[in-house]
Formats: structure tokens, C-alpha cells, sequence
């Protein structure tokens, strides 16, 4: 993978970012010929398409027909781009877009509103990336109860273990766990929305400069065992959502939650 990335080796890092950028979307108008030749048309997404790809970057792709049995997703190398497609009618798409929505982690319907259009019909393509675009800029709006209760509970164990003196190995295993709840916390609780892995630093970023610095120091100190800046950051974000939560927390499981046979006693 490749001749054409080493090609740009030389360039200016903007010529490359373009270069880069016109590689993708060419690559894939050449997938959606080839090998989705039914659908109307297909958003390009990703890392590159923002300007900020590496030479390891993807293509993220959504592919719209007017009508499939189901929806699925699928990777390949295509035009020495590591591709995933996502591909959707428009009632699965909606499916999938409610059950990111309800998450929290609106990952389709951010590809769809930020990546370039390409296909046979690009009237329709923006206009459902306008419809994206709106729906994303309304936020998760309030956390609810639940939800919240649910990330106080998980935060407040997770500190529990990180005040205690830990192995240094531990202490990075616990600070590793408290990362995604206490995004969620700081993002969900301030009406934003939150994601996951690399894109958690990017949101709190945009959110709060200041904040998403807070962030990285404590998780920074908490790896080199030295959780005290952690634990009040925690401490912090637990408090403005209502505080620690342990002492009469309860989570009933639905009643069909059984089978018969297996362990028995």
C-alpha cells in the first residue's frame, strides 16, 4: 500500500493532505461503480476527508440504495485505502442512526453529515446530509436519569479502587476504565455528545480546552501512579451531576432475563 502513498512523500504537508484528500474520494467513486453499482449514492467520511489523515487512514464509506433486503458493513483494500462500508436503504440507516442516537455515540450520522457525497444522485445525498447536519446540531439533550445514574455508579466504584494503593500496572488498568464513563459524564452531562477511543480527547477539545487539558493531565499522572489529580477531576465531574452514587443503587433485569437447565443446584 504503496507506491502512490510514498509518491506524496515529498510534497508539502498541505499538498499532501490534498493529494491525499482527491486519492480517497476518487477511490471511492471507483467502489460505488464497481462494486455498488445499484445504489444512488455514497457518503465519503473519515480522518482524510477532514484534513487530518496519516498514511494509515481509512475511507470511511456510506452507501445508500433505495431499497435492501439488510443492511451490512464490510471492509477491503481498495486503491491502497483500507476501506469500511457501511452499507444502508434508507430505513436501515434510520435504525442504525436511532440506536447511535440513543447511545450517545452518533458515529453514522456523524459520517454522513461531515463526509463529501459522490454517486448517480447527489440532489438526494445532500439533502440527507443536510438532515444529518440538523439532527447532530440539536445534541442528546438532557441526560437522563438513568443514564446518568448509571456512569455516577460506575465512576464512583472505579475512584473507589484508584484512592486505594495500587501496583503501578493497576493502576493504569483502572484509569484505562474510568477514561470512557467520565467522558461521557463531562460530555453527556453538559449536553454534548460523546463518542469513543480517539474521538474522546477531539470532542472534550471542542467542548472545553481548559477541561479536555484537565483530562489529559490526570490520565497522563494516573499511568505514571499518581491518581490524586484523577480522583479530583472525578470528584469534580461526579458533584455536578448529583455526586458519587453506591449506597442504594439498584438495577432490576428484565423477567426474561432466565433460561432453565445449565446450573441448577
Amino acid at each position: 500500500m504503496d507506491a502512490e502513498r510514498d509518491g506524496q512523500a515529498g510534497l508539502p504537508d498541505n499538498d499532501a493532505t490534498a493529494a491525499q484528500r482527491v486519492r480517497a474520494v476518487r477511490t471511492a467513486e471507483t467502489i460505488l461503480n464497481e462494486r455498488y453499482p445499484g445504489a444512488l449514492f455514497a457518503i465519503v467520511a473519515g480522518s482524510i476527508l477532514r484534513g487530518e489523515g496519516t498514511p494509515s487512514s481509512d475511507i470511511d464509506l456510506v452507501v445508500l440504495h433505495e431499497h435492501l433486503s439488510n443492511a451490512w458493513r464490510e471492509s477491503f483494500i481498495a486503491g491502497g485505502f483500507p476501506v469500511e462500508a457501511f452499507v444502508h436503504d434508507f430505513e436501515t440507516l434510520n435504525w442504525f442512526v436511532d440506536q447511535d442516537l440513543a447511545s450517545g455515540y452518533p458515529v453514522l450520522l456523524d459520517m454522513v453529515a461531515g463526509g463529501t457525497v459522490v454517486g448517480r444522485d447527489i440532489d438526494r445525498g445532500l439533502a440527507l446530509q443536510n438532515e444529518a447536519k440538523a439532527r447532530l446540531s440539536c445534541g442528546p439533550g438532557p441526560l437522563k436519569a438513568e443514564r446518568r445514574d448509571m456512569l455516577r455508579y460506575q465512576i464512583t466504584d472505579l475512584l473507589d479502587d484508584l484512592r486505594d494503593r495500587r501496583p503501578t500496572a493497576e493502576m493504569r488498568a483502572i484509569a484505562a476504565a474510568l477514561h470512557q464513563p467520565l467522558c461521557d459524564l463531562a460530555l453527556l452531562g453538559r449536553g454534548h455528545w460523546s463518542g469513543k477511543g480517539k474521538w474522546l480527547p477531539r470532542l472534550l477539545q471542542r467542548l472545553d480546552p481548559a477541561l479536555a487539558q484537565r483530562f489529559d493531565d490526570a490520565f497522563r499522572l494516573a499511568g505514571e501512579a499518581q491518581p490524586d489529580v484523577l480522583v479530583t477531576l472525578a470528584q469534580d465531574e461526579l458533584e455536578r451531576q448529583g455526586g458519587p452514587l453506591f449506597d442504594g443503587d439498584r438495577r432490576d433485569a428484565p423477567q426474561t432475563a432466565r433460561r432453565q437447565g445449565g446450573l441448577s443446584g
